[in-house]
């Protein structure tokens, strides 16, 4: 069986929580009807009073994989991001499938390598007709299906047409805006409890990662018997760099304005995770929700002073800078509390994971590349959950196949920057990418460049090229990206 469905018996809904314990699922599903049979998914055999887990997801945008209290930062508070990797596990090695925006989060609302269908570049929201396409299914439909009120509240920047929308891709509800924006005063912004059209914001103290927190909690509220998913993409760290009094306050030691700024803006996210986790308390349903916390890609250091130690590289690279990022999961009395798990995962994971909780299982037609990760963590599988992880990124490429990695990436450190290898690195023995193996390794280049090929043939050509308003329509062996 293809690892990525999912056994109907594995769900932690019913795993010992069924009533009249000795009874087959099966059979509780012959005698009250709890099975359900479609299309999308088969739900485990439980009864209706055994709920569905809820599912919050926290997307930050730009952040540095060091920038957190639980990654080694100490000039930054995190505490209630912290909170998430001492209640639950922190992933050292948790990837995203694309160094950028909008390429990153088309892999994890759908589970698959964006690359499959064309979306590797960020879409242009002045130019129509592109997005994550409509053949694509996105986690949030899938939810709904299996009986999810479901919300994305946040940036977007998966389409800016109507038909590319959060509220035509599976969301009952939007608030926030279609892609980048300010903080204050943000652009492209909608409110669907208002209109289904781009609405001004006008108020001058109105803060995106304040009023996110605000409609999370409320939404929260309206939903508390759930099950629901939830899922906040924060503009928070991208650039333009804008805090508030309040916190610029906290960092007023800071002498670099900057940093100073930036670290305003962690601070301001932070106290908006703690609000959307203390009303998960409030309402009852802390325990039976799974809450993960990732970030986008690397942070680009030179813009906003986000840090990526101790890796090399940055965002929109395929160093490990550009596509390793903080990474953690909860879901109190499911799974093991201050775990720090050490093998590779990816933010395709997330959609099987969730659909697993929820006892579904993944017909093999669905085609995914992520994983249940279920069993991994609960130290059922002790295998890897992933042997091989792949990159493409315009010109840049990447594969790591164990603990070696074969990388194609820009140098922007260089005089002029260029591009870089293929290059081979032991990550287990330099985590920094500094000793390229190479020349020294001939076969194992070539091992890894012919998994990585016969990978990319089964890859799409990109729907548009790179730079904000895919201006140029471009093939993937040839895409040059933004420098």
């Amino acid at each position: 069986m293809n690892r990525t469905a999912l056994s109907r018996w594995e769900s932690p809904i019913c795993r010992g929580q069924c009533p009249s314990q000795g009874w087959p699922a099966l059979l509780w599903a012959l005698v009250g009807g709890c099975a359900l049979w479609g299309g999308l998914a088969w739900l485990d055999a439980c009864p209706a009073s055994a709920a569905l887990p809820n599912i919050v997801v926290f997307l930050a945008d730009d952040e540095g994989y060091g920038e957190l209290g639980c990654q080694g930062n100490r000039e930054i508070p995190t505490p209630h991001i912290d909170s998430i990797a001492q209640n639950g596990i922190r992933f050292t090695q948790g990837y995203v499938s694309g160094p950028y925006c909008s390429p990153t989060r088309a892999g994890l609302m759908t589970g698959r390598y964006q690359t499959r269908f064309g979306h590797e570049f960020n879409p242009g929201p002045m130019r129509p007709g592109t997005g994550l396409p409509l053949s694509e299914t996105t986690m949030a439909s899938r939810l709904k299906a299996l009986g999810y009120a479901t919300c994305c509240i946040g940036k977007w920047h998966l389409g800016f047409d109507p038909p590319y929308r959060p509220t035509n891709r599976g969301f009952d509800e939007f608030y926030g805006t279609l892609a980048n924006t300010p903080f204050i005063k943000p652009l492209r912004f909608m409110d669907t409890r208002v209109s289904n059209d781009i609405i001004e914001i006008t108020d001058p103290n109105f803060y995106t990662t304040d009023a996110y927190a605000d409609r999370a909690v409320d939404w929260l509220e309206r939903h508390k018997n759930g099950p629901f998913f939830l899922y906040l993409p924060f503009n928070a760290q991208h650039a333009p760099l804008e805090a508030t009094p309040k916190y610029l306050a906290r960092f007023a030691h800071i002498t670099d304005e900057k940093r100073r700024i930036f670290a305003a803006m962690m601070s301001a996210k932070d106290d908006a995770v703690g609000r959307v986790l203390a009303k998960l308390r409030q309402i009852g349903q802390e325990g039976n929700t799974i809450v993960w916390y990732l970030t986008d890609n690397g942070g680009p250091t030179q813009q906003t002073t986000s840090k990526n130690d101790p890796l090399r590289g940055y965002k929109s690279t395929t160093w490990e800078g550009g596509i390793r990022v903080p990474f953690m999961v909860q879901w109190k009395g499911h799974l093991p509390a201050g775990k720090v798990y050490e093998h590779p995962v990816i933010q395709l994971d997330i959609l099987p994971t969730c659909l697993a909780a929820a006892g579904a299982s993944i017909p093999a037609d669905w085609h995914l590349d992520g994983v249940n990760l279920l069993p991994y963590l609960r130290g059922e599988i002790s295998d890897r959950p992933h042997q091989t992880l792949y990159w493409r990124f315009g010109e840049q490429w990447a594969i790591r196949h164990g603990d070696y990695k074969l990388v194609v990436a820009r140098d922007r450190d260089a005089q002029p920057p260029r591009l870089v290898g293929p290059a081979l690195f032991n990550l287990a023995e330099d985590i920094s990418e500094k000793n390229d193996l190479a020349a020294a390794n001939p076969a194992k280049v070539a091992e890894l460049k012919a998994l990585w090929d016969r990978w990319n043939a089964e890859q799409k050509d990109p729907l548009w090229g790179p730079g904000e308003e895919g201006k140029a329509k471009t093939k993937g062996k040839k895409a040059k990206t933004k420098n």
